[in-house]
C-alpha cells in the first residue's frame, strides 16, 4: 500500500467550482470553472492564471489536451466546444441543444466528444468540422469518453442507458450492459493492462471492460462514495475520485484490493482527477482548489 498524501493548492473560492483537470502540453494543469465559466492555468511554477469565457453561464465540464497543441473543453450548458490556445485564445463551436459533455483526444489527430442531450458521440477536427454519430441507446446521456489503448476506437459511459460502449473511427458502434442495474457510469479511462476502466457513480463500483466488450465490476468498501472520475496512476494502478465520500481511491488492475485517502478538511467535492506531467496526480476539488496527490512506496 503506497504512503499517500494530499496536498490542496487554492485556485478560486468556491462560487467558480473547479470541476474538470488535465495537463497540457506547456507543462501547466488546466481546469475547468463550472460555475464561474472561465479556464484555469496553474502553471509548474506555481502561476495562477484565469481565462473568462464568453458566456459566463455556459458551465464548462471536462478539459483535454487535443492533438493541435491546445486545450478542448465542453460547455454543457452552453451547449458549446471550446478550443484554448496556452496563450489563452478561444475559439468556441456551437452545437445547438446538445449538451456537450465528455471530450477526449482520438487516435486519428482528431478530438471526439459526447452530447448528453442528443444521444451522438461526434468527431471534430482542429479546423472546426463535425462529424456525428448517433447512439442506438435513446436517452442513454452518453457521458465520459477516452481512446483505447491499442488505438483504433474510442469508449464511453452511457450513464442513463446503464452500459458502456466502443465506437469505431468508422462510427461503428457496439454497447455493453453492465451487470449492475441502475449503476449511473460515468469516468472512464484507459488502464495499463488493455483494457478500459469506468466508475459507477450510483452503485459505488469501479468497472473494468476488456476489448471483447467483457465486464468486470468491483464493489467499492463505501457503496455510498459516488465515484465520479478515473485516471490510471503512474504507479500502474486506477486511481479515482469519490464525490459523495470527499475522498480519492485507488484499486489495483486486479481488483485485489481497494484503498481511499481522505482529501484535508476545508476542501471538498472531488471531480475530474489527472496525471500530471510530473507523474503526480491532481484532482479538481469544486470548493475552489485543486488536490496534488503524492504517492511513494513504504519502505
Amino acid at each position: 500500500m503506497p504512503r499517500t498524501s494530499i496536498t490542496v493548492v487554492p485556485v478560486s473560492d468556491e462560487k467558480a467550482g473547479p470541476y474538470g483537470v488535465t495537463a497540457g502540453p506547456d507543462g501547466a494543469m488546466w481546469f475547468t470553472k463550472v460555475r464561474e465559466g472561465a479556464i484555469g492555468r496553474l502553471g509548474a511554477d506555481g502561476e495562477l492564471t484565469s481565462y473568462p469565457l464568453a458566456d459566463r453561464e455556459g458551465g464548462p465540464a471536462v478539459i483535454a489536451p487535443g492533438p493541435d497543441g491546445a486545450l478542448w473543453f465542453t460547455e454543457y450548458r452552453g451547449n458549446r466546444v471550446g478550443r484554448i490556445a496556452v496563450d489563452g485564445a478561444v475559439t468556441s463551436y456551437e452545437r445547438p441543444d446538445a449538451g456537450p459533455y465528455g471530450i477526449a483526444p482520438g487516435p486519428d489527430g482528431a478530438v471526439w466528444f459526447t452530447e448528453m442531450n442528443t444521444d451522438r458521440i461526434c468527431r471534430i477536427t482542429p479546423d472546426g468540422e463535425v462529424t456525428e454519430f448517433p447512439v442506438p441507446v435513446a436517452g442513454g446521456f452518453p457521458s465520459a469518453i477516452a481512446a483505447d489503448p491499442a488505438g483504433g476506437r474510442l469508449w464511453f459511459t452511457l450513464n442513463q442507458g446503464n452500459a458502456v460502449a466502443s465506437i469505431e473511427l468508422s462510427g461503428e458502434i457496439r454497447v455493453h450492459p453492465l451487470p449492475t442495474e441502475a449503476a449511473g457510469p460515468v469516468g472512464l479511462a484507459a488502464g495499463p493492462d488493455g483494457a478500459m476502466w469506468f466508475v459507477e457513480i450510483m452503485a459505488g463500483q469501479v468497472g473494468r471492460v476488456d476489448a471483447e466488450g467483457n465486464v468486470t465490476e468491483f464493489p467499492l468498501p463505501d457503496r455510498a462514495a459516488r465515484p465520479h472520475a478515473v485516471v490510471a496512476g503512474a504507479d500502474g494502478a486506477m486511481w479515482f475520485t469519490e464525490w459523495g465520500a470527499n475522498r480519492i481511491g485507488r484499486v489495483t488492475v486486479d481488483g485485489s484490493r481497494i484503498e481511499s485517502y481522505g482529501i484535508p478538511a476545508g476542501a471538498s467535492e472531488p471531480h475530474g482527477i489527472a496525471l500530471g506531467p510530473d507523474g503526480t496526480l491532481w484532482t479538481a476539488l469544486e470548493s475552489g482548489a485543486l488536490g496534488r496527490v503524492e504517492t511513494a512506496e513504504e519502505q
